[in-house]
């Protein structure tokens, strides 16, 4: 985490995060907040942080599911081609 660093940063800092360490730091903003020993400003801070963490996983989650295709497969079994994954939103 950037400490002191403005909004804008922050987001384009978490903007650049790939998705496996995105989400680690959101589980470790998780725990503190859990353990409640940060003090209020602090957690304010690192709440807003975890809540933009977790847009963005979302994002990068909503993207992945968009470039997986579904197998077809014909009567016999074999395949025959793909299309799109149909995801429930």
């Amino acid at each position: 985490m950037t400490k002191g660093s403005s909004g804008a940063t922050d987001q384009a800092d978490i903007a650049a995060l790939p998705f496996e360490r995105a989400l680690a730091e959101l589980e470790q903003i998780v725990a503190r907040l859990e353990r409640g020993d940060v003090a209020l400003e602090e957690s304010l801070a690192i709440y807003e942080r975890g809540e933009a963490l977790k847009a963005h996983c979302e994002a990068l989650l909503k993207r992945a599911e968009q470039r997986i295709e579904k197998i077809t497969l014909s009567s016999d079994g074999r395949a025959t081609g793909t299309e799109p994954l149909d995801v429930e939103t």
